[in-house]
């Protein structure tokens, strides 16, 4: 089974995003032991307009942002579902993310690396929000960021 469904929202494909994004949710689903699960992950490249007008709808905040994650399970239930004590349903999104492109461009040149570093940071960020983690206390933080460096050395994607 397939573990990534890509779509663009007012953006022409491109097959080294596709790549590069299949890649990245390969080695997260590997590291995570999610491959034996029959879940897979929903990404949507888009526009800034589009990702602020999905921010605005979903989480009521008028302003443009680089990416956005809408888990379809809790952390529990993942657990569960890997440790066997629930089964998983066949062919369901862990969930969905959506990616600004314009935004993974500013932020490369932001912070000083490559837009393919910032392109996998962004899709490793929003996998790690699909899996119940979140950056808004410090100790969460540094538990997530030590998952995504993880996964972004595991691929040799470097700053």
């Amino acid at each position: 089974m397939e573990v990534l469904q890509l779509e663009y929202l007012n953006l022409k494909e491109n097959a080294e995003y596709e790549k590069l994004i299949d890649d990245v949710v390969k080695t997260c689903f590997k590291e995570e032991n999610l491959q034996n699960l029959n879940l897979y992950i929903s990404i949507t490249l888009t526009t800034p307009e589009q990702i602020r007008k999905l921010n605005k709808e979903y989480r009521n905040i008028d302003k443009e942002t680089d990416v956005l994650s809408f888990p379809m399970f809790e952390k529990e239930e993942i657990q569960n579902m890997l440790d066997g004590k629930i089964k998983n349903p066949i062919g369901e999104p862990l969930g969905d993310i959506v990616i600004s492109i314009e935004r993974v461009k500013e932020q490369a040149v932001e912070y000083g690396h490559g837009f393919n570093r910032e392109l996998a940071y962004m899709v490793v960020h929003g996998f790690y929000h699909l899996m119940g983690y979140d950056h808004m206390e410090e100790e969460d933080k540094a538990q997530m960021r030590q998952k995504e460096e993880n996964i972004l050395n595991k691929m040799n994607i470097k700053r």
